[in-house]
């Protein structure tokens, strides 16, 4: 039999990313916390967390934190069929993209969380790589640009988030005077959310350049936005996100009439409980663009 006390130190090790960190959020000191991960490791018989050069779970260690996710989420329906057991909150840690965060997530799923009484611990990353934090067993839930769902998880698709290539006027007229030319993006500023971001790397290959070019790191959503907004470079941005700036004329797209489509996934796990069920009905209904 599993001790879940065990687990659930792995699993806020983890969240938290270090043990004293999580020794606060469990009310445990850090020493506490260090002999119940060592308790769990004398059980399996081997590591369940890399310590360096990055705290992160072993091969072993992710499939607990996957069960423990699971089991804490089944236990939320239990709850509710015996309303005397603990009626503690339930809390689900998910994965987003930081465009969907800043634009349509917070809609999808306010009204589910105040019906639910649900916390969300959200993990900000990038489309193209949340699926990872998911396979690490790191969060229960993923948003994510992969169609392909891991082993014990379900895939939903959810639509298409559509992105254009923004700039201010002056900018346009500056870098790209004789218009988006190879060598124009060869020396014109870009604006890339983090080192994972490929949706600018995407859009030039549209165009058919694969070249180097330069470029600002800023991984913020509304940041980002306020570069392009000064004048210091050039994005790939959903319309929903800048529809107030795009129509009073301050962005403008540097290639009028192209776009960069990306499909969005929601990844969960098989059985994750009625939570996540309600929670995927919701995301279903919104209607991307």
């Amino acid at each position: 039999m599993l001790d879940y006390k065990l687990l659930e130190a792995l699993a806020t090790v983890v969240e938290c990313g270090g043990f004293e960190r999580a020794g606060v959020s469990l009310g445990l000191s850090q020493s506490a916390i260090s002999q119940r991960i060592k308790a769990l490791e004398v059980r399996l018989g081997q590591p369940v967390l890399v310590r360096a050069p990055a705290l992160e779970p072993t091969l072993a260690g992710r499939p607990l934190l996957n069960h423990f996710q699971q089991v804490q989420l089944l236990e939320r329906d239990l709850r509710r069929a015996l309303p005397t057991l603990d009626s503690t909150s339930p809390r689900l840690r998910i994965a987003v993209n930081a465009d969907s965060l800043a634009t349509w997530w917070a809609e999808a799923v306010g009204q589910l969380c105040q019906e639910e009484g649900l916390l969300i611990d959200l993990v900000v990353e990038d489309q193209d790589v949340g699926l990872k934090r998911m396979r690490n067993g790191d969060v229960a839930a993923c948003l994510c640009a992969s169609p392909q769902p891991i082993a014990g998880a379900r895939c939903v698709a959810l639509g298409t988030m559509t992105y254009h290539p923004l700039a201010t006027p002056a900018y346009r007229k500056h870098h790209l005077p004789a218009g988006p030319t190879p060598e124009a993006f060869r020396h014109a500023p870009a604006i890339v959310y983090g080192p994972h971001d490929q949706l600018q790397h995407r859009f030039l290959a549209q165009r058919g350049y694969r070249g180097a070019f330069p470029y600002h790191l800023c991984p913020s959503s509304e940041g980002f936005v306020r570069l392009a907004r000064a004048g210091m470079g050039y994005g790939m941005m959903p319309l929903m996100q800048v529809e107030e700036w795009v129509n009073g004329g301050e962005l403008v797209s540097i290639v009028p009439g192209q776009v960069l489509e990306v499909p969005l996934y929601w990844h969960f796990w098989r059985h994750s409980g009625e939570l996540v069920e309600h929670l995927t009905a919701a995301l279903q209904k919104v209607q991307l663009q």
